[in-house]
């Protein structure tokens, strides 16, 4: 019983510190989730979209829709260039987010498969810029 109770208070006080440091750092106009939509949706590039995603987290399941929005930006980077056989890895891999965290709960486990699912786009996107050479950037 003691040891739920203190990692009860230790995800209140996780969530409370990730929703301060998004309040104080967020490039958003405000840490509404509209407006930290809007500004993931106006970001140049995939790593600006995740940069902004990690100031504006709530750690909690808002974020599901701010990686989604994360996710769609980086693919636009790679995912049209991909052969069967990578959209298959790619997918898998978006899949072993899912089920990472499928059996705990509350909602800032939500939070980890968003970004988990993110930090995955982000790496396609890393390599295909890479890949296409400084002219893609």
């Amino acid at each position: 019983m003691f040891l739920r109770s203190c990692l009860a208070a230790l995800t209140v006080l996780i969530a409370l510190g990730a929703a301060g440091a998004a309040t104080a750092d967020c490039p958003a106009k405000s840490t509404q989730m509209d407006d930290i939509i809007a500004a993931l949706k106006a970001a140049p590039s995939c790593n600006r979209a995740m940069t902004i995603f990690e100031a504006c987290e709530y750690g909690a399941s808002g974020d599901v829709q701010f990686g989604a929005v994360v996710e769609q930006r980086c693919e636009a980077d790679f995912l049209s260039g991909l052969g069967a056989s990578r959209k298959k890895a790619y997918q898998r891999e978006l899949r072993a987010c899912d089920r990472k965290y499928l059996n705990e709960s509350g909602t800032m486990y939500m939070s980890f498969t968003a970004f988990c699912r993110a930090e995955v786009a982000q790496r396609y996107s890393q390599k295909a810029l890479k890949t296409a050479g400084p002219k893609a950037r």
